[in-house]
């Protein structure tokens, strides 16, 4: 009970900011608001606390009727409760010397090197006795009373350095001679008040009680003290052994830096003091262990005397006696003996009198201790037996080595209370060195090392300390404490060695003047302290005894009686020793202070160097050893993430590819094709750095030789012709299984077989083969390699082609030789070659880009092969090109006559006519049913007046082509050769083939080049608008377009560019505005926490460590969580649908969210990768950087307590929070900016869709990794709350319909794997023309959703939708809408829906003229758009757009033959002429040559007659190739001249959409009609 409520009081006082711990941690507030108060009011409190604190648990408190010290020191002055606490800053007794009055200590070259300042005025001999016969006991009291008193030894932070630079050739810290080892010294804790100004200079704090208190005892707090306790008859807990403490551990801070001589580290053997650094040697803990056995000792005395006590009256009157018993040793006994003089004697408590430790008193008192500190020290038993010592490596030595006990674990020689009594006792009979200014190597060399050095120089440190509390000089502190200064470096001492005197003095510069406080201290003492620390000595000790309000000789604070002040007064530390160790107490002088002539025990003789093992010597830590490889391993992988997930892509790409594929031969009727059952099996080679594959060789009763792959494809045909000679090469070595057929004007066939037998089977086939037909065989042997070289492959047969084109050309068109092509050094050779060769059917067909079968190449073929013998020659080949070249009209329509007049009768009838224009229809899919074309005939003999005729001359048929004369002048036979280079012959040509939007019949009649003026033209599409006449259909000279508006470009480069510019600002600016001020919000952000953190952050030293690395990654930080937050207001769909019908959607261009989404990302990962590196280069920082310094930088993970290396750099990687976090996002990361990638979205959207859900984890990693708050508070939630509120509320809004069912009305499979599906209009569910909606359908075994355009108008009471089958889900989506045979009244499965939500497209009204570009599947928008258009103009609804321009660009006109039912709806309703529809079909891009040209002129021809599309069947007009937009866009602007702004909107095929980009950009570089581009990809 007396526990529990023991620590209710200390929690309820701790609130009260009463208990220690809050007090340590926050003094400086607590002695602000105190000292705020009235004295009085502070008296009055302190009373009653004094009487309220109830230390004793709640039991019998007349048991604990004095007041109970506190363990922090607090409030034992009433009247400045801070005085002396733990936390509290030093007094000076002389004013602070810093170099700029405030803060900043003296160093070189002001000041001397301490290192050669150690070595000039403290090296020398060990083995030289006390003058005073101080005992080694004596010395490490000092020790222990210091630790009570004072601690400074606490880093400061931020992290400052005073490093001593050692110099060069040191023999114990350079040996190797290197100049440039550096010892680490970090700057001591100090007040943050302080350090200001000059009138308030920096002081250092206290981090211990300022009292006699027994704080090196019983801790500096009431934590500490707790966890020193058992609890359990008021004794200290101890460990297995009762002689000893606990073992060192947390939550105690103990100081457990590594052993130096072994390297060892942990608590294991370390114990639980109240001093920090109680175990910095076994002599410091063999006090420790002495008093903490005599607390015990007298607790278990008290508890027999009061058996009635509980714990804590046990324990606090145990604390009480010992505290005073240690006051009265320090004071009356051990200090005497230091100083040689006897201190005033007591007359009263002064509470005004200030006995706050100084640091002079610090600097003095350390000094001298170390100069009395012998190289060993003695064990003996009781009975004056001096004991060998063991050593790790040395054997057995008569003493322990100083240099070699620091911080030692687990010491064979003081492992039992025996020992530790041995140690005691030989202590107290060991005389220690001369007090003078040597001090042994033990200290000055082989100090225990700060951080990665295992040794340090004490001396050195020292003074470094000095500096560091800005300690006065040593003449300036004589006279401020009124003492004698010395005039000169002789009057220092005349016991010091005047080498000595001359060394220090010539580091001074011989200046007295600035001698400082330690070295001068030390050489003025000999024997004894000399007057000035003696003066500090004394002075100190007096304040502490007469302003101690708990001292034991007050008889006014009730602790004691007369009588046991007198008792404690008479109690030695020899009493103390003999009570706990129980030895005979005449086995130790009276004083054990003193060693005096006759006491028992003499040492067996002063130690030395020589007597005792080495000093082990200094080494160095190297941090990052060893972990060179594995960061650098761990950066590659890292950086590989991305490239993991690209391959992951890859893989699940490959298998969607795979399934995609299944699913599109699932749905294509397979064609089954019955095997030659005379096939012969083979790999066929082709050539050299080329893999074979796999073929069947088959010989056909009609002499030919067809070799077809594993799907029965044919891959090559050879006719076989009498008298052919075939020749065939076997091979001769390595199995025999390969053969060479040698066909003449064929490239060769190599056959590999998998035996010889399997090859001489085929040889047999083949010579019946040869037999039957008639044809010659001959046959040879050579080596396989032979075989090889010999081959003519298809490779070097292209090549000989391609010299054939070049030349054939080259002589058609009058080209230079040279021009032709760059032809090797064995041209003439190759030349030859080339121009002997003859072309197969194969080659001819190739050559012009069509299949062998085909009608065409048949009748050219056979027309040109004037022979006969199935190969065409470079002079049978040049006549026909010669005719389409350079050739009249006649001749060409002759040509075609002659090619088609399959008879040979010289007429054409209407069978071999139809025949004709089959073999034109089929080079565009057979876009013409039979009956189609039969009717097309007959229109064109009924036009020409040929109905009667059922044959055709020559004339008649020339006759019938009258019309079109330019059209068969550039008529030309497109060739695509063997290379590059033909074909650029021809593209001017091409260009010109393009018709524009001119349409009537009057336009086409009018002469070529002439316009009519705009007066007369009529009106069309309502007022202001005017229609182009005067350009020829299909021949717009662009001349015509360009000269008249050259005249307004007559301006230079540069005022084009800025032209370019200016519209470019006035089609974006919008954009620019928001991605500026988007941008330009990130820099601010990215600035201000990099300014932060570099100038103006709380001091942690942080900037200083890694100034890089933290600007880099806290200013990414910030600028990666804006982004990452704001990035949600762009898939805010919802919201962007209701914004930009507002006027909002001036300011902000709401369309272009998802770039904007796009945009941001990019952004953002690439900060994300500078906010990586940044980190990457602290990791390594930190990797490096002692502990003391990351105490200072994180104080919430790491603890300075000297045990630690610093962490490894994979524990910041993958062991702390933010660490692995950061790995996981940059993991996240890379899986959905690769899986989001356009690539790979094509062929995975489903991949795309579950890898893009990650964003859930991405904010969740990313509000974990902030908010474990490492260097700064969690920032992130500022960022992310407004957005992630809107966007839950937007995704709300989504859910909200996507829980609906949506019944599907009409499901229909349309051509070119399109899905037609109609279904319910939700109720309130408004949509405007162009938007577009997200469909899912749970019937495909998955939730993710696809957005599609309605292509149904709003004024219609359903909705609809048509999707192509692109990916696997729209397969499978077209799959289960397809209905069984005979099930008409299947049910469809039901959708969901999300939606609408809107783009640009539905701005086509905002425009008086707007353009629709359509291609592929794109074309969906427009469908709701033309519908709307019309539906709205029939009911005379006023309409800014009063004319429309759609082009549709596709490759067949069957691709999406659902939309021209959708523009014969447009044709037959719009009364207006508002839409002008013009269609391309891009399938005949490249083919515009005789076939083209008589394609070209039936759908002219059809035209005319019907007044509809030959290939539609629509009004709208049909054009052959790709559409010129510039030229287009540039003839709007003469149509329409009046208007300012013109709107385009284009959706298809990045590549058009791009087109049309650039068109619009081209033309708004004039001063004419501004072209505003609306884009969507898909």
């Amino acid at each position: 009970m007396g526990v529990d409520t023991a620590r209710a009081n200390c929690q309820r006082w701790e609130r009260l900011a009463l208990c220690s711990s809050w007090t340590t941690s926050h003094p400086a507030g607590l002695r602000v608001n105190m000292l705020r108060a009235r004295p009085e009011v502070l008296v009055l409190l302190g009373v009653l606390l004094s009487l309220l604190l109830d230390p004793t648990g709640g039991q019998d408190s007349l048991s604990l009727t004095w007041e109970v010290q506190r363990y922090d020191g607090w409030f034992n002055n009433l009247r400045h409760h801070e005085r002396g606490a733990a936390g509290s800053r030093l007094q000076r007794l002389v004013p602070a010397n810093y170099a700029d009055g405030v803060y900043q200590a003296l160093e070189e070259p002001l000041l001397p090197n301490p290192r050669r300042l150690s070595n000039a005025a403290t090296r020398g001999s060990s083995g030289r006795p006390s003058g005073r016969n101080r005992t080694v006991l004596g010395v490490f009291f000092g020790y222990h009373v210091l630790s009570d008193l004072v601690s400074v030894e606490k880093s400061g932070c931020p992290a400052e350095f005073l490093n001593i630079h050692i110099p060069p050739g040191d023999p114990v810290f350079d040996r190797d001679h290197s100049g440039d080892v550096v010892l680490p010294f970090q700057r001591s804790h100090w007040d943050p008040e302080t350090g200001q100004s000059p009138s308030n200079p920096r002081d250092l704090t206290n981090e211990v009680t300022g009292w006699l208190d027994g704080s090196a005892i019983y801790g500096s707090s009431h934590s500490w003290s707790d966890e020193l306790r058992s609890f359990s008859g008021g004794q200290l807990a101890s460990g297995p052994d009762p002689a000893f403490p606990r073992a060192a551990q947390a939550p105690l801070l103990m100081w457990m830096p590594p052993d130096p001589t072994t390297g060892r580290r942990g608590p294991r053997g370390l114990y639980a003091f109240g001093a920090e650094r109680g175990n910095r040697d076994p002599f410091l803990q063999a006090l420790g262990l002495l008093w903490f056995r005599y607390h015990n000792l007298w607790a278990q005395k008290l508890a027999r005397r009061y058996p009635l006590w509980g714990d804590e009256e046990l324990f606090q009157h145990a604390r009480k006696r010992v505290i005073a018993t240690y006051q009265n040793i320090a004071m009356y006994e051990w200090l005497p003996s230091f100083l040689q003089q006897t201190p005033p004697n007591y007359t009263e408590y002064r509470p005004f009198l200030d006995p706050s430790i100084s640091p002079e008193f610090l600097a003095a008192s350390e000094q001298f201790f170390s100069t009395m500190v012998p190289p060993g020290v003695y064990m003996r038993n009781a009975s004056c037996h001096f004991q060998m010592v063991l050593n790790e490596s040395f054997g057995s030595s008569p003493a322990l080595r100083v240099c070699n006990s620091y911080w030692i674990r687990e010491n064979p020689n003081l492992n039992s209370s025996q020992a530790v009594n041995q140690l005691l006792l030989g202590m107290a009979s060991q005389i220690s060195e001369l007090e003078d200014n040597i001090v042994v190597e033990d200290l000055r060399d082989y100090w225990p090392g700060p951080g990665k050095f295992s040794r340090t120089d004490y001396v050195a440190s020292s003074i470094q300390r000095g500096r560091d509390m800005g300690l006065p000089s040593y003449s300036q502190a004589l006279q401020a404490l009124g003492l004698n200064t010395p005039g000169n470096w002789s009057d220092l001492n005349p016991n010091v060695d005047p080498q000595v005197l001359e060394a220090t003095a010539a580091l001074y510069n011989q200046d007295l003047s600035r001698l400082e406080l330690l070295p001068g201290g030390l050489l003025e003492s000999h024997g004894d302290p000399g007057p000035l620390f003696s003066t500090i000595v004394l002075d100190q000790f007096v304040r502490l005894r007469d302003g101690d309000r708990y001292w034991f000789e007050n008889s006014r604070n009730g602790l004691f009686s007369p009588d046991e002040i007198a008792e404690i007064r008479s109690t030695t530390l020899r009493d103390v020793v003999v009570a706990v160790t129980n030895v005979d107490p005449d086995t130790l002088q009276p004083n054990v202070f003193i060693w005096q002539d006759g006491a028992p025990c003499p040492q067996p003789q002063q130690l030395t160097t020589g007597d005792l093992p080495p000093c082990v010597p200094l080494t160095e830590i190297h941090y990052f050893e060893g972990s060179g490889p594995g960061f650098g391993i761990t950066i590659v992988a890292l950086c590989c993430l991305p490239l993991v997930s690209l391959l992951i892509s890859g893989v699940v790409a490959y298998f969607r590819g795979r399934e995609r594929k299944k699913l599109q031969r699932r749905g294509k009727e397979s064609v089954k094709k019955e095997p030659a059952s005379d096939g012969v099996s083979a790999m066929e080679w082709p050539g050299p750095r080329e893999r074979s594959y796999p073929v069947t060789i088959q010989l056909l009763p009609d002499r030919r030789l067809q070799v077809v792959d594993r799907r029965l494809s044919v891959l090559r045909t050879i006719q076989l012709q009498p008298p052919q000679q075939v020749n065939l090469i076997l091979s001769s070595n390595r199995r025999c299984r390969t053969l060479l057929l040698k066909i003449p004007k064929e490239y060769d066939l190599v056959l590999l077989f998998n035996s010889q037998e399997e090859r001489g089977a085929f040889v047999q086939h083949l010579r019946g083969f040869c037999e039957n037909w008639a044809l010659g065989l001959d046959m040879a042997e050579m080596s396989e390699y032979e075989l090889f070289r010999k081959a003519v492959t298809k490779e070097q047969r292209q090549r000989i082609l391609e010299i054939f084109f070049r030349h054939l050309f080259a002589q058609v068109l009058d080209i230079n030789q040279v021009d032709a092509g760059t032809l090797l050094l064995d041209s003439s050779q190759k030349v030859r070659e080339a121009l002997t060769c003859e072309l197969s059917r194969a080659e001819f067909a190739e050559s012009l880009g069509l299949k062998p079968q085909d009608m065409f190449v048949e009748s050219m073929f056979s027309l040109a092969d004037k022979d006969g013998n199935g190969y065409l020659s470079f002079r049978e080949f040049l006549d026909v090109l010669v005719v389409f070249m350079k050739g009249s009209p006649e001749d060409k329509s002759r040509l075609m006559f002659t090619m088609y007049d399959l008879d040979g009768n010289g007429f054409l009838s209407k069978d071999e006519f139809f025949t004709m224009m089959r073999s034109f229809i089929e080079i565009s899919n057979n876009c013409l049913t039979k009956t189609q074309l039969a009717e097309v005939v007959e229109s064109m003999f009924r036009e020409s007046g040929f109905q009667d005729k059922q044959e055709l001359t020559w004339e008649d048929f020339h006759f019938m082509l009258r019309d079109h004369d330019s059209e068969l002048r550039r008529t030309q036979l497109c060739v695509r050769g063997g290379g590059g280079g033909v074909g650029d012959i021809f593209k001017p040509n091409i260009s010109s083939r393009v018709s524009f939007i001119t349409r009537t019949s009057e336009e086409r009649s009018c002469p070529q080049g002439v316009g009519l003026p705009a007066s007369k033209a009529p009106e069309l599409g309502g007022p202001g608008l005017k229609k182009r006449f005067g350009k020829k259909a299909g021949v717009p000279p662009p001349r015509l377009y360009t000269e008249a508006l050259q005249e307004k470009m007559q301006r230079g480069f540069l005022a084009q560019k800025l032209q370019q510019y200016k519209r470019f600002v006035e089609n974006y600016r919008r954009h620019i505005v928001c991605v500026a001020v988007f941008s330009a919000i990130c820099a601010g952000l990215f600035v201000e926490r990099a300014y932060y953190y570099a100038f103006a952050s709380p001091p942690s030293g942080i900037a200083q460590t890694t100034f890089v690395g933290i600007i880099l990654s806290r200013g990414t930080a910030a600028s990666v969580s804006f982004m990452f937050s704001y990035i949600l207001l762009t898939m805010c769909r919802n919201l962007i649908t209701f914004l930009r019908e507002t006027f909002l959607n001036r300011y902000v261009p709401f369309d272009a969210a998802v770039d904007f989404h796009r945009w941001i990302a990019m952004a953002a990962v690439v900060l994300a990768i500078l906010h990586s590196a940044g980190h990457v280069v602290n990791v390594y920082i930190f990797s490096v950087s002692p502990l003391s310094l990351l105490a200072c930088i994180f104080p919430s993970v790491f603890v300075n307590d000297g045990s630690k290396l610093p962490q490894k750099f994979y524990w910041w990687f993958f062991q702390t929070v933010p660490g692995m976090t950061g790995v996981l996002l940059l993991l996240v990361l890379a899986i959905m900016y690769v899986f989001a990638s356009h690539h790979f979205r094509r062929r995975s959207f489903r991949g795309f869709w579950l890898t893009h859900h990650l964003y859930i984890l991405l904010y969740v990693l990313l509000i974990i990794h902030g908010s474990f708050a490492l260097i700064q508070l969690p920032r992130f939630h500022i960022y992310f709350l407004v957005p992630a509120l809107i966007y839950m509320g937007d995704k709300l809004v989504s859910l909200s319909r996507k829980k609906v069912e949506i019944g599907v009305v009409k499901a229909q499979l349309l051509p070119s794997g399109v899905t037609h599906l109609e279904f319910q209009r939700p109720q309130g569910f408004e949509y405007k023309s162009g938007q577009w909606v997200r469909i899912a359908c749970l019937a495909l075994g998955t939730n993710e959703y696809h957005p599609f355009t309605l292509t149904s108008a709003p004024h219609e009471e359903t909705l609809s939708l048509h999707i192509r089958a692109a990916g696997p889900w729209t397969t499978r989506l077209r799959e289960i809408y397809s209905l069984p045979t005979g099930d008409s009244c299947a049910k469809y499965p039901k959708l969901y829906l999300d939606g609408p939500f809107g783009e640009g497209h539905q701005e086509w009204h905002k425009f008086e003229v707007s353009v629709l570009v359509g291609g592929g599947i794109g074309v969906t928008p427009f469908a709701s758009i033309l519908k709307d258009l019309v539906f709205k103009s029939s009911l005379g609804s006023q309409m800014l757009c009063k004319k429309i321009y759609f082009i549709w660009v596709t490759r067949t006109q069957r691709q999406f033959e659902w939309l021209a039912d959708i523009i014969r709806e447009v044709e037959e309703n719009d009364c207006q002429d508002l839409v002008s529809v013009h269609i391309y079909i891009t399938q005949l891009a490249e083919k515009f040559d005789l076939r083209t040209t008589m394609l070209y002129i039936c759908e002219r021809h059809f035209q005319k007659v019907l007044n509809r599309s030959l290939f539609t069947g629509l009004r709208s007009i049909t054009h052959f190739g790709r559409p010129p937009f510039e030229r287009f866009f540039n003839s709007l602007q003469e149509v329409h001249p009046k208007v300012q702004k013109i709107g385009v909107f284009s959706c298809g095929p990045p590549g058009m959409t791009k087109n049309v980009e650039k068109a619009c950009q081209l033309i708004n570089q004039q001063d004419q009609a501004h072209f505003v581009h609306h884009y969507e990809n898909f």
